[in-house]
């Protein structure tokens, strides 16, 4: 297949932005020319590449294409740096997945230890599902909690978040006046972060060894997560790293945890960038994560 630069870029373009016009604005080129550079190379390529739907979407096949535009696209901004910094040369674009935990935590000072030059793109994701944005090529690197690579992705353990079930002192008063329990737990309201927040689910499971219907809410940002457990919403698992005097939480079941180990993938290729950013993670997930066991 010849697959021509300015087409990769159209493709990437169009899928980054959602639509062909938006798309085309941003390449400083016409929505036609732009749909033409595609049509181009779905013609390469042998087969659709993108759904013509509002947000675009790449099909399948497209997925595989837009995951090599992507890394053309950090391979070539990386060399135009090099080459002609002097001229003005943007940032190299460097998108990533992360947990809303670490995002909360320990993860954005790793990126003011990061080099200039360097232009961050966070997604925001459940570290269970981080490595869907790493296949479609949505992100050059991911936290994630699946120890398994992508294919095209190394993986490094980065540590372990530990998570702890915790209530205000008076919500803990009120439902675990003798500590947590499987009767008391069927009936305690809960605190989600959102659908795919399963730690409260694996910390019943462990506890009751029983199905639980306790009435939930659903607060999808760290800070208002915790506010809602310390107004006393419910009881809720809070990330080691978010527990300071401020939270003024208590405990409900003794010393009982849920232990997340979280890994570092991203994409094989020589990206001094990318290795920049990834040492930056390390370093700052080593200050702050409980160590990965052998």
């Amino acid at each position: 297949m010849d697959l021509q630069l300015d087409q990769l870029r159209a493709l990437s373009a169009a899928v980054t932005e959602g639509t062909f016009e938006a798309a085309a604005r941003r390449l400083h080129i016409t929505p036609s020319a732009l749909s033409q550079r595609i049509k181009a190379l779905e013609d390469a390529a042998g087969r659709i590449l993108v759904q013509r739907v509002k947000p675009v979407r790449p099909t399948e096949s497209g997925t595989a294409v837009l995951r090599l535009a992507r890394q053309l696209e950090l391979l070539v901004g990386e060399t135009a740096r090099e080459l002609g910094a002097e001229d003005g040369t943007g940032p190299v674009r460097l998108p990533f997945a992360v947990n809303a935990d670490s995002l909360d935590t320990w993860v954005m000072p790793a990126l003011a230890r990061t080099p200039p030059g360097l232009s961050f793109e966070i997604h925001r994701e459940d570290e269970e599902h981080t490595t869907a944005l790493l296949r479609d090529g949505t992100v050059v690197a991911a936290v994630t909690a699946t120890r398994r690579a992508v294919q095209g992705c190394s993986v490094r353990p980065l540590g372990i978040m530990r998570y702890r079930p915790m209530a205000a002192p008076e919500f803990a008063a009120t439902w675990f006046p003798d500590g947590a329990d499987a009767e008391s737990l069927a009936r305690a309201p809960v605190v989600n972060f959102d659908r795919k927040d399963n730690l409260q689910e694996e910390y019943l499971r462990r506890r009751t060894r029983r199905p639980v219907t306790a009435p939930r809410h659903f607060v999808p940002t760290p800070h208002a997560y915790v506010a809602a457990i310390r107004l006393g919403l419910g009881w809720g698992m809070v990330a080691e790293p978010q527990l300071t005097a401020a939270t003024e939480l208590a405990r409900i079941d003794g010393d009982a945890t849920v232990d997340v180990p979280l890994y570092w993938q991203q994409w094989k290729v020589e990206s001094p960038a990318l290795e920049a950013l990834a040492a930056a993670i390390a370093i700052a997930a080593a200050g702050t994560l409980r160590p990965v066991g052998p």
